[in-house]
């Protein structure tokens, strides 16, 4: 009837320090806690199985409240430019790439990043020619948020010198006007509209990758975003559905809705709420504006290392106000990506206009801020999507892009904390490593891996248990499951990360060296790491 988890240390996260010894689990939700003698003693009728932890460390199951799970598996199963240093390197997985591929095939490559290389290079097509001219290329940008595509891309997708950029996004061209094959965020759509579709094999292929990443990595579930791009919502939805199917894999998915696919959404016969007991529908997501490494994140003030730009908005005021009625209408809060303090603005401006009556709004980077902005998300139903590896990922070259006065308020999670603003915490995959381990290490440390300075911007770290609290309460508090999920305590899922190390003890740097023993929901093993 019910397990007896026992042998561990178990931290409640209800208050800094507090631990039990051992937990009674009955139907997947907690009962009780205390001392394994004593539960065994008060449900000795009741307790049919026994699961000894073994001395280990047990925490609330942790929970990514921001990424793009199916993207996360596709950057498994593609060609991985994301740890590649060095220009020429990237050249020669590339042209491996293409060996590896039949002629007249899309190569595509995920995760690039000019600011991994010491000359910043960006690929021209005429480069990316010399590679291939015989198969189109599509290259996604770390941010994904940009790409490079090759000649043949851009005839497949018809664009020309005399193209123009559709509104949200930017075709870079040279001196001459033509395109050199970089494309900034809704520019990107023109070349995807010509890739061929993705069947549903592939889209669960990919998904069953991610779910078994995340599940090895301690994650018990993900907020996610992916039902506009694989096919449309149905094809999508539908592989969630087989692919975490409640028998042998168990995990917490919130799915996230493009504005996009609410039509077909509700053709489909859905709507916002639970499906499966692992599966429910969230927010109508919408995007505000682009990325800092594309320069296209809105901002108030021009870019300091580019004073001819101040970014991208994805929407005129009028749009994005519109889109947020529209949520309202199918009685749906909002999840708005904004990245600069003018996107947020733009934000802030329609929600206040529309206000949520249903659930908590989100915002979701929320990367360049200031103190007045601050000052009107506190009387918001707000719930702030933050990436903490963004800042061991984006600096120091965001200094360059925002310069000394706003580094204040960017990136300032302590700030917004302190301000008593509600923050969870994701990792954006697979923009940035899913491994939320990595996203706490940089929330506490302000700094990558191996590095020995203080940290950027020191005075915004968090404390371990503030980090922790992020990807547990906090991620459960940004959908509305705060008196169901996060805690070890009576009432709440018997869902559980469980690691070889106190992550609240000692150096944080022992956090890189920490090991995922098992991972379990609804108090089901669905990883357990081989003796």
């Amino acid at each position: 009837m019910g397990t007896l988890w026992w042998n561990g240390t178990f931290f409640t996260m209800r208050k800094e320090g507090e631990t039990t010894d051992a937990v009674y689990v009955e139907e997947g939700q907690i009962i009780d806690h205390g001392s394994a003698e004593n539960l065994s003693s008060a449900y000795s009728e009741r307790i049919t199985k026994k699961v000894d932890i073994e001395g280990a460390y047990v925490y609330p199951g942790l929970v990514d409240s921001h990424l793009h799970m199916v993207g996360h598996g596709e950057r498994l199963i593609r060609l991985d430019l994301s740890e590649t240093t060095q220009a020429s390197e990237m050249v020669h997985q590339l042209i491996k790439k293409v060996k590896d591929t039949p002629p007249g095939e899309w190569v595509f490559a995920e995760g690039w990043n000019e600011n991994n290389f010491i000359d910043r290079k960006i690929f021209h097509r005429m480069e990316l020619d010399e590679i291939t001219t015989s198969h189109p290329m599509y290259l996604t940008r770390i941010c994904r948020h940009a790409a490079l595509v090759n000649s043949k891309a851009l005839e497949l997708a018809g664009i020309t010198k005399d193209t123009p950029d559709p509104e949200g996004g930017v075709i870079v061209r040279d001196a001459d006007g033509m395109p050199t094959g970089y494309l900034l965020d809704a520019a990107t759509e023109l070349v995807k509209s010509v890739i061929p579709p993705v069947d549903k094999a592939y889209v669960k292929r990919a998904l069953q990758t991610a779910v078994e990443d995340m599940l090895r990595l301690g994650l018990v579930g993900g907020h996610t975003e992916d039902l506009n791009y694989y096919g449309g919502f149905k094809q999508t939805f539908d592989a969630f559905n087989e692919v975490i199917n409640g028998v042998d894999c168990k995990f917490r998915a919130h799915l996230l809705v493009h504005h996009e696919a609410i039509d077909e959404m509700k053709e489909s016969g859905c709507s916002k709420g639970e499906v499966t007991p692992y599966i429910e529908l969230g927010p109508m997501k919408i995007f505000a504006d682009g990325a800092l490494g594309g320069r296209t994140a809105l901002l108030s003030a021009p870019y300091t290392d580019d004073p001819r730009t101040s970014g991208v908005a994805m929407h005129q005021q009028s749009e994005l106000e519109n889109l947020v009625k529209r949520a309202r209408d199918e009685d749906m809060p909002v999840a708005i990506h904004t990245i600069g303090d003018e996107a947020l603005r733009l934000a802030i401006d329609a929600i206040e206009k529309y206000p949520c009556t249903n659930g908590r709004d989100r915002l979701i980077h929320v990367q360049v801020i200031n103190q007045d902005l601050i000052e009107r998300l506190k009387k918001l139903r707000v719930v702030l999507d933050i990436q903490p590896r963004f800042v061991a990922a984006d600096f120091p070259w965001v200094m360059e892009r925002l310069g000394e006065e706003r580094l204040p308020y960017s990136f300032a999670w302590k700030t917004l904390i302190e301000e008593g603003l509600h923050c969870a915490g994701g990792s954006d995959a697979p923009i940035e490593p899913v491994d939320p381990l990595l996203g706490i290490h940089a929330a506490v440390t302000r700094k990558k891996p191996g590095e020995t300075h203080e940290g950027y911007l020191p005075d915004q770290k968090l404390s371990m248990f503030e980090a922790v609290k992020l990807f547990t309460t906090g991620s459960a508090s940004a959908i509305e499951k705060e008196s169901e999920r996060g805690l070890i305590a009576p009432g709440y899922a018997a869902d559980f990360t469980v690691l070889n190390h106190n992550v609240f003890g000692g150096d944080p740097d022992h956090l890189l060296h920490a090991e995922v023993l098992m991972t379990v929901v609804d108090d089901s093993i669905m990883y357990q790491k081989n003796k």
